[in-house]
């Protein structure tokens, strides 16, 4: 496959997205944030020259009229090939609801079966930038993983930066990081993008640690395989009915809570691109003008090892289903229901 178009193909899905949900931006309404996602990116893929599947999306199919696990995207013509495709419309739909930095759109693509098709459960998670690779062990404290960071960078511990998602079943966690010395940015909502920021020392982000969502670790281990970093996970089942379900995706002899290495997460020659919808630490939001509007992202191909990000300024004029009246068009009065808002 031609991958170097396809993949700013790609990036023009998730500009779309983006540029949709960013004007629900500061309106206290996750579902509506989602669904202008969900919609312009479901439209967006109409025209990309895949046979795509999508095998982590917007929930099971009696659960998401669009985007839904299964579903077929892309225009299938002769000669398009076999995608996977792992995608986000909004990652950080309450960030972008209520007007807090970090919320993009999201996607990632692979060959067929080069995506684990990961259950919507938790997943325990460890991503570190390229520095950090091989070094990592999900088996291991977080005193020991931090530490061994630190060595691989040539730091200390204090010098450390780690990102955790503020949740109660993370006080033990913020204990352990807090006694070892290392600083910790608490954020509500969005480790994709702080995993990703991890490859980026402009973020001054070194490492994500803590349970967040299955999909999002595979959304995640697809843009660390592309720069070289470096990500495991281990599924957390909450109960019996999250098990039956992992194992109904994974198979009933599968080990559901052996550790994920980055291979088992994603592999292959895996495309990932994201759109800023609110400012963050690695992308800038959608800057909005009086006939068009300004998004920023970055595209990474794991074939190459590049990355490119991508200003882009778009005209509504040339671009009549970007503004307000051609949204409003594009949504109708279809009726949404579902899709992940947080975690």
């Amino acid at each position: 496959m031609d991958d170097r178009n396809l993949a700013l193909d790609l990036v023009r899905v998730t500009e779309a997205a983006s540029i949709a949900c960013a004007r629900t931006m500061g309106q206290g309404d996750p579902e509506k944030s989602d669904q202008h996602a969900v919609s312009a990116m479901r439209a967006a893929f109409e025209p990309l020259p895949i046979d795509g599947t999508v095998v982590i999306g917007e929930g099971e199919r009696d659960k998401a009229p669009m985007l839904y696990i299964g579903e077929s995207v892309g225009r299938a013509g002769e000669g398009d090939p076999e995608m996977d495709i792992a995608c986000d419309p909004l990652e950080g739909t309450a960030l972008c609801a209520h007007g807090r930095p970090g919320a993009i759109a999201v996607i990632a693509m692979a060959p067929g079966g080069n995506l684990l098709n990961a259950p919507d459960i938790y997943m325990d998670k460890i991503a570190v930038g390229e520095a950090g690779h091989g070094v990592i062990d999900i088996e291991e404290s977080a005193t020991w993983n931090l530490q061994a960071l630190a060595d691989a960078k040539g730091v200390e511990i204090a010098d450390l930066t780690v990102v955790i998602l503020d949740r109660p079943r993370h006080d033990d966690l913020i204990a352990e990081v807090r006694e070892a010395g290392a600083r910790i940015k608490l954020i509500s909502d969005g480790d994709v993008h702080a995993a990703i920021a991890t490859t980026d020392e402009e973020t001054g982000i070194d490492m994500l640690m803590g349970i967040g969502g299955a999909p999002e670790g595979v959304v995640s281990a697809a843009a660390l395989q592309c720069v070289g970093g470096d990500m495991q996970g281990r599924l957390m089942p909450k109960n019996d009915e999250e098990r039956a379900r992992a194992e109904k995706i994974m198979g009933p002899d599968a080990n559901i809570q052996r550790p994920l290495r980055l291979d088992d997460l994603a592999t292959g020659e895996v495309l990932f691109a994201a759109t800023g919808v609110t400012d963050g630490e690695l992308l800038s939001g959608v800057r909005y003008f009086a006939d068009g509007c300004e998004t920023h992202s970055i595209v990474m191909r794991s074939k190459s090892g590049t990355v490119r990000t991508v200003r882009a300024e778009h005209d509504f004029a040339q671009k009549p289903h970007y503004n307000l009246e051609g949204l409003h068009k594009k949504m109708s009065d279809r009726d949404f229901e579902g899709g992940r808002h947080g975690e």
